[in-house]
């Protein structure tokens, strides 16, 4: 979303504001679980976005310094201003493709180069976020899935609507529809877990994004701002 369309977002729906808040939050927490708890140090981040401070490769490094992180995201501008910011980093790359095309993403060099998928990996994190557009996650998580060796993890974050009223919804379908994230895919916690056949959900399971782990209490009004699920699941062996 660019900086234009997020302001007059704001206007109509202000919680849109905790909702950035609790997804970047949970995406920290949910790294720095599967990169010092799990045994993660090799990281897919799909639809990524532009960096900002807290992305995946800033969290993982910090606690595994050897972690090698392979961003994607189908927008120029991303890709531009993350190559800019990285850099040449060896243990990081940044790929321009729609993650939704699975094969070219898989094949691609950023990722392929990068990232060891076979079993003598030590595991791969896959983030899942933002498909350009695609409403059959499951069938997209399943194809990233089989392409991953047991042991590796999936964490996922997912807009719900949890505090937003139908009207609030309906005001910000036409405007996400000038952006790059035109599709505003609302999935409930039943939906989010169908997103994980294969996997293990790790406690506390799909819950408000900002209910899971969190580092200090969060009450349930709080979590609700957020508008947005999240779980992280482990590729049974």
């Amino acid at each position: 979303m660019d900086r234009t369309a997020a302001d007059q977002a704001l206007e109509l729906v202000p919680t849109e504001r905790d909702y950035s808040y609790t997804h970047r939050s949970f995406l920290g927490r949910a790294v720095r679980y599967l990169a010092t708890e799990a045994g993660i140090d090799q990281f897919l981040d799909l639809g990524s976005g532009v960096p900002t401070v807290g992305n995946v490769h800033e969290i993982a490094r910090a606690h595994c310094p050897q972690a090698k992180v392979a961003h994607v995201d189908w927008e120029p501008i991303a890709r531009h201003h993350a190559r800019t910011l990285l850099g040449e980093d060896p243990q990081v790359s940044v790929t321009e493709l729609d993650v939704c095309d699975v094969g070219e993403v898989l094949r691609s060099p950023g990722v392929a180069g990068l990232l060891d998928f076979s079993p003598n990996g030590r595991g791969l994190g896959v983030r899942r976020s933002r498909p350009r557009a695609h409403p059959d996650g499951a069938a997209l998580v399943e194809r990233y899935r089989d392409a991953c060796a047991p042991g590796s993890a999936l964490a996922v974050s997912n807009n719900a609507q949890l505090s937003r009223t139908d009207d609030e919804v309906a005001a910000l379908r036409p405007l996400l529809a000038g952006t790059s994230t035109p599709h505003l895919h609302l999935r409930t916690a039943d939906e989010v877990a169908e997103l994980f056949p294969g996997y293990t959900l790790v406690d506390p399971g799909v819950v408000p994004a900002a209910h899971w782990r969190p580092d200090l209490p969060v009450s349930d009004e709080q979590a609700a701002r957020g508008n947005v699920l999240g779980a992280v699941g482990l590729l049974r062996r």
